[in-house]
């Protein structure tokens, strides 16, 4: 359990500066103000990335990313800051208790590379949740002290020959009277050479079952060497600074505290320990997508081609508003499962899975339609343009792991049908304050998060947004596209209801039908909508100017439709020119291009 505790004093931040108080953002609540330092002193240290004098700046990272390695520097800077602290609960000392804010003071690093972000430390806290969610006090203060140590830990659940069916897993450790005996190899795990500790997922019974596997923290200084070896390091395509790598156990001893939970739990503590990491994850991984942006519209502002500015072609400037518009899609899905993690833990296994499944996809699909608009300059790997590459190449390795696009769905599928009759049209809606990025949020219970989803509130807050719209009639001038935008996404989750509670029982495996994973698409796409409904909607009385505008809903809504297959009305309002201003406005003036609209150093 992550409790408050906001009065310790926090390495790496100056408690006399100002945060910088970006635009939209309306609280002055001090949690909101502290946030705001954090993500602020962050993005200061790093500097702007655009500066070839910057020691953290775009040429020395794509200088280290071409050696494959991570840059010295950079990690110095944030051990400095006490990046570490941020994966570790206040009341061990550290300063997560938000799994929202972690996304957001991750996100200065991602938008510069996600090698470090991930090589420095969130492969770390990927490991650690575990230890959060089923470990002893001992284990508990024993990783704390690791990490704000500076040291690292290496998770191991997946093994080549399974993938992400990591309930297949043949690595043994087996109980030897009052301790383990460790056989077996792990490989493409990052951080396996560098990591003090290990949280493994292990075999611990030779029958199959549920109950067959446990998780098992290593301390790697106690392994004996002769018992214990690391494999080659695995080169990539992408995050090509991360040192992946494997190790080989061979009857190896552990003792018997080294078991995270009880003994066969390791399923239930990783299906727990993922509901905050595939919620976490992608909404850190958008600061990448940001950068990719950022770096196309300074192409096209600047380029000449026939005699005018490539942001005066009407393509360039429709892919540029729409990959802007889908940033802002992802963000809305992100805050809404990673507050939901706080708010509705009960539900979080589904939003969890369709987050992880659906953000890196529009992520993705938005670098590559960006990559036109650069033309040639994207298979630069260096210089002013460079960095994109850098960041396409690295966007889909942040998607797969232990958790990829498959394993979420497949989480997803067996929930629809129970979903379907009880929530969707006859459940409560959401709180206000899953929707509201500057409220406050209890602290972290993970042992209320559940294994399947109980109900599903965001779903049935697209029904109650449909129900406020026409009763209020809100959308400005185009409020009848808006509300026609929603009735047609209403529409798809009343058909998504009949076909999801008709689902054949052996759809309800992992040797579902391509029709079922189908409708999980479908399903992820009306949540995005509801998430994108539901943040417009709570912007009402003296929110961000731009987020309070229903043109951005609009156009999200209308993206959203296309891809489900959905009719899109006439609009009297062109939001392609709007949605410029904006882009342009937060370029030239350094802010974000999510929801926090956020100061950037520059």
């Amino acid at each position: 359990m992550l409790k408050d505790n906001t009065s310790r004093p926090q390495p790496g931040l100056d408690p006399d500066a100002a945060p910088a108080q970006p635009a939209g953002l309306r609280s002055v609540d001090p949690a909101e103000v502290a946030i705001q330092a954090r993500v602020s002193e962050l993005e200061r240290l790093l500097g702007d990335p655009r500066d070839p004098d910057n020691p953290f700046g775009h040429d020395a990272l794509l200088a280290a990313d071409d050696r494959s390695e991570l840059l010295p520097s950079a990690e110095d800077a944030l051990t400095g800051f006490g990046l570490n602290h941020e994966f570790v609960p206040l009341e061990l000392g550290g300063r997560l208790a938000r799994v929202d804010t972690l996304a957001r003071v991750l996100r200065p690093v991602f938008r510069r590379d996600a090698s470090l972000a991930l090589g420095y430390g969130v492969t770390s806290f990927l490991a650690a949740v575990a230890v959060w969610a089923a470990g002893t006090p001992e284990q508990r203060r024993w990783t704390a002290d690791l990490l704000m140590g500076g040291g690292r830990l290496a998770i191991a659940y997946h093994e080549l020959a399974h993938g992400n069916d990591f309930v297949r897993n043949e690595f043994t450790a087996l109980p030897d009277g009052a301790g383990f005996r460790l056989d077996g190899r792990k490989e493409v795990i990052n951080n396996a050479g560098r990591a003090e500790g290990l949280v493994l997922f292990s075999r611990t019974a030779k029958e199959a079952g549920a109950r067959s596997h446990s998780v098992l923290l290593v301390d790697k200084s106690v392994l004996p060497a002769d018992r214990f070896e690391h494999l080659p390091r695995y080169r990539t395509v992408g995050v090509k600074g991360c040192e992946i790598g494997g190790f080989h156990f061979h009857d190896c001893p552990l003792p018997g505290e080294a078991l995270v939970g009880g003994l066969g739990e390791g399923v239930e503590i990783a299906l727990r320990s993922f509901q905050i990491t595939r919620s976490a994850i992608p909404a850190m991984v958008l600061a990448g997508a940001d950068t990719a942006l950022r770096t196309v519209v300074g192409f096209a502002v600047d380029r000449q081609l026939y005699g005018r500015s490539v942001l005066e072609i009407p393509h360039a400037r429709s892919t540029v508003a729409g990959a802007f518009t889908d940033l802002l899609i992802c963000d809305s899905l992100a805050l809404a499962a990673t507050r939901a993690v706080h708010l509705l833990p009960g539900q979080t296994s589904v939003y969890a899975a369709v987050v992880k499944y659906l953000v890196p996809k529009f992520l993705q699909d938005a670098t590559y339609d960006l990559s036109i608009v650069l033309g040639a300059n994207f298979y630069v790997r260096n210089g002013e343009y460079g960095i994109f590459q850098k960041h396409v190449r690295d966007l889909p390795m942040t998607s797969l792991g232990h958790a990829g696009t498959a394993a979420c769905q497949a989480t997803i599928i067996p929930q629809l049908p129970r979903l379907a009759r009880k929530s969707w049209f006859a459940g409560e809606p959401a709180p206000a304050s899953l929707f509201r990025s500057w409220e406050g949020l209890p602290p972290l219970d993970t042992s209320r998060l559940t294994l399947a989803a109980e109900g599903d509130a965001l779903a049935a807050s697209l029904v109650a947004g449909y129900d406020w719209l026409r009763a209020t009639g809100s959308g400005g001038t185009d409020a009848a596209a808006l509300i026609e935008l929603v009735r047609s996404l209403v529409e798809e989750l009343r058909e998504l209801q009949g076909e999801c509670t008709e689902m054949p029982p052996e759809d309800r495996t992992v040797l579902a039908s391509p029709h079922a994973y189908a409708l999980a698409d479908r399903y992820a796409l009306v949540l995005a909508g509801s998430a994108v409904l539901n943040v417009w909607r709570e912007q009402s009385g003296g929110g961000s100017p731009f987020l309070a505008d229903p043109a951005w809903p609009t156009a999200a809504l209308a993206r959203i439709a296309r891809r489900l297959g959905l009719p899109v009305p006439e609009r009297t309002r062109d939001e392609v020119d709007w949605l410029l201003g904006e882009v342009l406005d937060r370029y030239h003036g350094e802010r974000s291009y999510d929801l926090y609209d956020s100061p950037l150093a520059g």
